[in-house]
């Protein structure tokens, strides 16, 4: 007597959607999400009405190929909508001025940002043989672990 493994094939489906759903709540990009319904839709529906494996894997892969492309880029951009514009962390050092604390040479020297914090500072690889003699104004243009790289901030006088 063979068992015809088959007729558990929606233990399989229900397995793998939720195999796919914990896959998404790790990585919240609603890729899987999509599989994950895909696989509902399609793969169990299909599997319900009592299509063959194949058409079951057929349907599943063309639901959540249409959803990937057409209700993803719709959730994306829902998601982001009312995020907040301004940077953060690093990211909002960038291009953020400063004044040198101790003299900058390539080699190190501290700058306090704008926004109060005193970092270890080297001039940017561009002015690696000018050295920032402490008052002057410089502008951050990398952030390099705990060292960011400052180079002469650029004043334009109004003639």
């Amino acid at each position: 007597m063979l068992l015809d493994l088959t007729q558990y094939l929606w233990i399989v489906w229900l397995v793998f959607v939720l195999v796919c759903v914990i896959i998404e709540l790790l990585t919240l990009e609603f890729t899987f999400l999509m599989i994950a319904a895909g696989a509902l839709i399609g793969g169990l529906g299909a599997n319900l009405l009592g299509l063959p494996w194949w058409a079951q894997i057929a349907l599943a892969a063309i639901i959540a190929a249409a959803l990937l492309f057409t209700i993803r880029p719709l959730l994306l951009k829902r998601l982001t909508k009312g995020a907040d514009p301004a940077k953060s962390n690093v990211d909002a050092l960038y291009g953020m001025r400063a004044r040198v604390t101790a003299d900058v040479t390539d080699l190190g020297g501290y700058a306090r940002l704008a926004n109060g914090e005193t970092w270890t500072a080297r001039v940017a690889p561009e002015y690696e043989h000018l050295t920032l003699t402490e008052g002057t104004r410089v502008v951050v243009t990398r952030v390099d672990g705990a060292t960011v790289e400052v180079a002469p901030e650029e004043r334009t006088d109004p003639a």
